[in-house]
């Protein structure tokens, strides 16, 4: 009985380079969703709680949990979950203009606009007050409760920073304040391997979204830590093999 690595068909293409490096560093099997046979344990990057969800209720181990993919990839229910926690958020279910608008289940900056409009509000989406300091944000990634990095992502035209859609990315130290506010947000989730956004308002880091299957080019590209090797050894660890 071997481990399997869920990507989408799109997704495994797309990330290659991560799904071999997982694979040579766990022994996985690369799969697609509809997989629904045997595993060692599963390992879950297709963003979709319902497939960690189906190997859990067999007792098969799963990295990400069900429960971290699913307040993941709801960004209304994560940012109602963060707020009633004390974490500071943008607000949510805002009505001033502008304000940001997106799916609740975007992922990369994909279908979120800036809207300038009352009537683009929308109840089905995610409508929320704009950051004070547009084109920067910043991402932190944790593995197994740890910060492993962070960098700064900045972007000269466009509201959205992501390094995918273009934005320039810096490797960045986090003060004491905000390593004591990623600390806080690890506290209260349970995942193994993600990512944290924030925006910054007025100079300052607001908890912005959780990374599921968070990606990792910038970090290869920008500095020497390698961290999918850190996430195998994660998982070789968690399960006690060698």
């Amino acid at each position: 009985m071997k481990p399997i690595l869920i990507y989408s068909e799109k997704e495994a293409k797309r990330n290659r380079f991560a799904a071999e490096k997982i694979c040579e560093g766990t022994g996985a099997e690369l799969v697609l969703p509809e997989y629904d046979g045997e595993a060692q344990f599963v390992i879950n990057r297709t963003n979709d709680y319902k497939i960690a969800e189906r190997f859990e209720k067999r007792g098969i181990r799963v990295f990400n949990p069900s429960s971290f993919s699913r307040l993941a990839n709801d960004k209304q229910a994560c940012y109602d979950f963060m707020e009633k926690n004390g974490v500071k958020i943008m607000p949510t279910r805002y009505r001033g203009v502008p304000f940001v608008k997106k799916p609740r289940d975007s992922h990369g900056g994909e279908g979120v606009v800036m809207c300038f409009n009352e009537s683009d509000y929308d109840e089905n989406a995610v409508c929320q007050k704009p950051a004070s300091d547009l084109g920067k944000d910043l991402r932190v990634w944790v593995i197994g409760g740890e910060i492993i990095a962070s960098m700064l992502r900045v972007s000269e035209t466009d509201f959205r920073s992501n390094f995918c859609l273009g934005g320039e990315a810096l490797p960045y130290e986090l003060s004491e304040e905000e390593t004591k506010e990623v600390k806080k947000i690890i506290s209260l989730v349970k995942g193994d391997y993600y990512g944290i956004d924030f925006v910054f308002d007025g100079g300052k880091i607001v908890f912005n979204e959780l990374e599921d299957a968070v990606g990792a080019r910038m970090l290869y590209e920008k500095t020497e830590i390698d961290i999918l090797k850190l996430y195998t050894e994660y998982i070789n660890r968690q399960l006690k093999r060698k």
